[in-house]
């Protein structure tokens, strides 16, 4: 399978609950941090985004749990984007532990990004990675 971006990690301990697997809301982090990791490939820089009145934000999250992750696991995270709308894009990021190709997550985070005034704008910066609207 061929993704835009792929990153790649390992379980911590303490990131598991006391069934020994990776408690649900973690993967949230796993996600977000390879979002953050994609956009930095894409030269998108959060901080001057911030700095100029722009905020990314997540406006929905749909999360598959399909099979978890242990302790020590080595994992990588596939990531695509795509447009939703002139304003919306989704984050599609499936997680697979490393040498298997069942995913353990399929994921859509949906998001917007807010101007000053904390309305939806369009995202200049993304349109390189952005195939056009279908709306």
């Amino acid at each position: 399978m061929t993704y835009q971006f792929i990153h790649k990690d390992k379980v911590r301990d303490y990131e598991c609950d006391l069934q020994g697997i990776v408690n649900n809301s973690v993967y949230q982090n796993y996600l977000e941090h390879a979002r953050h990791e994609f956009l930095q490939h894409l030269n998108i820089d959060f901080a001057k985004l911030t700095a100029e009145g722009i905020h990314l934000v997540v406006t929905k999250a749909e999360i598959d749990y399909k099979q978890p992750l242990k302790p020590g696991d080595h994992y990588w995270i596939g990531t695509d984007l795509e447009r939703v709308s002139k304003v919306r894009f989704a984050f599609l990021q499936n997680i697979y532990r490393e040498g298997e190709t069942k995913p353990c997550i399929i994921a859509r985070i949906t998001g917007t990004s807010l101007n000053e005034r904390g309305r939806p704008c369009a995202l200049l910066q993304l349109d390189a990675a952005l195939p056009a609207p279908s709306e």
